[in-house]
């Protein structure tokens, strides 16, 4: 089932940041995740425990400048938005499907666990960064910001750097 069906990627460059410019000029704001995912988190904090959240600093300031929660929230609509449209593409290019891409040197589980781990490394780096690669460097970028463009050399910077340390579990 194996379909390398993609799209040029000089266009799709073009594509987003032509997306980019009109998220920009309609809403203000570039695109980014991590505010998304925080105000999920917000949200399951308010419901599981309420007056923790009313007593919070950070769960009471949050929710008091996003009267409506998550699911008002443009962030949280747009992830659902890239969401559908990820499965869109794979549908139509027929590449849906299910697998864990990894190196012939590690399994399945080990596999799992690093992605877990790298992933969740990265959303605490976006909090600390205040945005995600994409609302920290590519936005950032976009605005011609000196931070989005540091932004963008280190995590670059920083993946070529780990890339060089755990090739040999993809090789």
């Amino acid at each position: 089932m194996e379909n390398t069906k993609y799209m040029n990627p000089y266009l799709a460059g073009v594509l987003l940041g032509l997306i980019l410019l009109v998220t920009i000029f309609i809403t203000g704001r570039g695109l980014g995740a991590s505010g998304a995912m925080k105000s999920v988190v917000v949200d399951a904090m308010t419901v599981v425990a309420p007056e923790h959240a009313a007593n919070s600093e950070f769960y009471s300031k949050y929710n008091a400048s996003h009267p409506g929660g998550s699911v008002k929230n443009w962030l949280f609509i747009e992830v659902i938005g890239v969401a559908i449209g990820g499965f869109l593409s794979g549908l139509l290019s027929n590449r849906l499907g299910f697998k864990i891409d990894r190196g012939a040197r590690i399994g399945n589980k080990t596999r799992l666990i690093a992605a877990f781990a790298g992933g969740s490394l990265f959303g605490i780096g976006a909090q600390f960064g205040r945005g995600c690669t994409s609302g920290a460097a590519l936005s950032g970028m976009a605005v011609m910001s000196a931070g989005g463009f540091l932004t963008m050399m280190a995590i670059f910077g920083t993946g070529y750097a780990l890339a060089f340390i755990f090739r040999k579990m993809w090789i």
